[in-house]
């Protein structure tokens, strides 16, 4: 065998046992009479000794001439160490080794394999196979690992059933850009990589399959903004005869179970919004609630006087920052540069001080005194040492700016706390959204999402006002999760898609399989799926997903460790019956 033990394994106990280990020579000690070598595997780290007294003189030299990354198997007898280190599991022994042997040389590796690495990003995801073997990336691997295996144990404790879905499908609108990939054999039409596997698992509870669950990869090809990937992976779930009350209970289930089992942390019940207080609130339908800084509305005491940015604005919103008054001008006027980033795109700020000695002194102090900036006050909650941060103009515009600032401000004020977990269910979406260039509507989720009950008759008079029987779970600001009950009947499924400016045969050419299904005894159905990728980055305490993905692509859509995507030869064209338009 190549090894007896691992390389974290060894104790004290185990002095004077005779073992074999293997590994990678994490580095080497060289002072002539003795030579010390670190030797690494997923395990952990056993420093090897070996020293001209004990050690034969070819051995010596071996070991002289062993680099970084060698791959090596010892045998060797564990004795105790001279100069222990209490920072290391197997610091209190080290192995004697009797026999040596070089499996594989390395080149010298373009950055150090240590925990605080010299190398950047787009080195190490160059050489990822290199970066993977560096405890912190190896360590996320394991975590990803350990939050996969909770969910199945969870929910195959709960009687799911997980079942693999097809990846060759047929392309269907559902928000972004599908993946498309050409059929040989069928020449000019072609399959799609799944955005989700939605329909597949709304004909699995057709099936009678009950209670679904695939932990799933997807595909999307839109612009990678923020932390996204092109290919992510769900843990999807879909259940029968079951109201939106059920998928609460079962998913909020399991997300305490992964918060207690992974993370040691015990929650009670998740809190509820509503989507319109979601945005009110917090000016987005993902709201971070591990602090406050919530939204206070100021029209009724700001629009009264002459300023005209307030009067002329159809919302005017602030915050109130905990102990901002503190900010010296220069801090202020970076906060005004950061609003009007292109990224953010607020005009501007106006801000008021609360002193301590009970008044005010804003940026807009022509315009207003000390009675309407109290209001201000009152309105945001602001209290003595706290800063007042406004803006205004549209409201969709102006809270998602005035949101964006306000995480902001939590990330520098330390708010935002790793270890701390604050889950929401954020419910009663709106079913459908206006386009403003085409003036049409779309699904805000996905075309087979159920209105509330009793408002399908609003979608022919006020379809804007229809809520959605659907439901996303909040975590610390990001949305882990997201679903709802679905249109189980053709008759609604076929109005829904109406609406959405399908004509009827639209409809049949891109849903009819499905529809069809319907007419065969559809049980009532629901369902949610949760992103792997960023619930993992989240109990890990991160938010970058890249860092627990073992094979990430860059923010081009790039693999720069393979260089995909890559171009075809001619003959692959050729045999796909395609032709290059560039």
């Amino acid at each position: 065998m190549y090894r007896t033990h691992t390389n974290g394994q060894l104790r004290a106990a185990d002095i004077n046992k005779k073992v074999t280990l293997a590994g990678w020579v994490q580095k080497t000690r060289d002072k002539g009479f003795m030579v010390w070598v670190d030797l690494r595997d997923r395990y952990g780290i056993t420093q090897l000794i070996f020293d001209e007294e004990r050690t034969p003189t070819e051995m010596m030299e071996t070991a002289s001439q062993l680099g970084r990354e060698f791959v090596i198997q010892v045998t060797g007898t564990v004795i105790e160490r001279e100069s222990k280190n209490s920072n290391m599991p197997t610091g209190d022994i080290e192995i004697l080794v009797s026999e040596i042997s070089i499996l594989n040389k390395s080149l010298t590796p373009p950055f150090t394999i240590e925990d605080e690495t010299d190398g950047g990003e787009d080195l190490r995801m160059k050489y990822r196979y290199l970066d993977i073997r560096r405890k912190p990336v190896r360590n996320n691997l394991v975590f990803r690992h350990k939050v996969t295996m909770a969910v199945r144990n969870y929910l195959s404790e709960k009687e799911f059933i997980e079942v693999e879905t097809p990846y060759l499908i047929k392309s269907t609108p559902e928000g972004a850009r599908d993946f498309v990939v050409p059929s040989r054999m069928n020449e000019g039409q072609f399959y799609a990589l799944p955005q989700s596997p939605q329909t597949f698992k709304q004909l699995l509870m057709v099936g009678g399959m009950d209670k679904y669950f695939q932990i799933v990869k997807c595909f999307r090809d839109e612009d990678l903004r923020a932390d996204r990937q092109p290919e992510f992976t769900q843990i999807d779930c879909e259940m029968a005869f079951i109201d939106q009350e059920d998928i609460l209970n079962t998913f909020e289930g399991l997300t305490r179970h992964l918060l207690k089992e992974i993370n040691g942390v015990e929650l009670g019940d998740f809190p509820r919004m509503q989507y319109d207080d979601a945005m009110r609130i917090y000016g987005n339908d993902k709201p971070d609630i591990r602090f406050g800084m919530e939204f206070g509305e100021l029209n009724e005491v700001a629009q009264h006087k002459d300023f005209g940015v307030f009067n002329n604005a159809e919302l005017v919103v602030g915050i109130a920052v905990p102990g901002g008054n503190s900010y010296t001008r220069k801090e202020i006027d970076t906060l005004i540069d950061w609003v009007k980033r292109p990224q953010v795109g607020a005009l501007g700020m106006v801000y008021s001080r609360c002193n301590d000695d009970g008044s005010y002194k804003s940026s807009v102090d022509k315009f207003y005194n000390q009675e309407d900036l109290a209001k201000w006050a009152e309105v945001t909650g602001a209290q003595k040492g706290d800063l007042i941060c406004i803006l205004s103009g549209d409201t969709t515009k102006v809270r998602a700016q005035l949101s964006a600032l306000r995480m902001e401000l939590a990330e520098r004020l330390g708010l935002r706390k790793a270890n701390e977990f604050a889950p929401l269910w954020v419910v009663d979406f709106p079913l459908l959204e206006l386009d403003e260039e085409t003036g049409h509507y779309h699904a805000m989720h996905h075309p087979f999402t159920s209105p509330k009950p009793g408002q399908l008759e609003l979608l022919d008079t006020n379809p804007g006002e229809v809520k959605a029987n659907a439901y996303d779970l909040v975590l610390n600001g990001n949305e882990i999760g997201g679903g709802s009950i679905r249109i189980h009947d053709k008759k609604t499924q076929a109005i829904m898609l109406k609406h959405l400016g399908f004509s009827e045969e639209e409809a049949k050419a891109q849903f009819g399989f499905l529809m069809d299904a319907f007419e065969y005894g559809a049980p009532p159905h629901g369902g949610i799926a949760f992103g792997l990728d960023r619930l993992v980055a989240i109990l890990g305490g991160q938010e970058t997903i890249r860092d627990f993905i073992a094979f990430p692509k860059n923010n081009s859509g790039r693999d720069v460790m393979i260089d995909a995507p890559a171009p075809l030869d001619a003959t692959q064209l050729e045999e796909l019956h395609l032709k290059l338009d560039l």
